[in-house]
């Protein structure tokens, strides 16, 4: 398993790595600088959080590793990982629906809430990693 030990990293084909979730106390890293932005990582074992600019962007209960993370104004893309499954929370458009991929897998289509978030459970425990997608429809 391939937690990101510097907490946050870019990646060369320009996406983002965050999280370690063999961490046993928590762990932070403040003002990382990504295409104009401020990202902040919270992440141990039992919780990975991402917020840009302050504002709210992934939350994993337990804490997971997440690869290649890339955003849009129509999608969210990222592999994770972690030791057990994982509830994933995302901020995206409020009231907006969205279809969801779990390795390459159609799970349905869901609708955020009128906070803009969208929340999934991944099975992880058995598996290396999982790759998500969460395009609008």
């Amino acid at each position: 398993m391939a937690a990101i030990s510097e907490l946050i990293r870019t990646e060369q084909d320009g996406t983002l790595s965050f999280g370690d979730y063999t961490k046993d106390s928590k762990s932070k890293l403040d003002n990382y600088d990504f295409n104009g932005d401020k990202y902040k990582v919270k992440t141990f074992k039992e919780i990975t959080k991402l917020e840009r600019n302050g504002l709210f962007v992934y939350e994993s209960v337990p804490g997971t590793a997440v690869m290649n993370f890339k955003q849009d104004e129509n999608s969210v893309e990222f592999t994770v990982e972690g030791p057990e499954d994982a509830q994933i929370t995302l901020e995206l458009a409020e009231a907006t629906e969205y279809e969801i991929s779990i390795n390459g897998n159609s799970a349905g289509t869901m609708k955020t809430n009128l906070g803009g978030k969208l929340s999934l459970s991944v099975e992880l425990g058995d598996v290396e990693d999982v790759v998500i997608k969460v395009e609008r429809r």
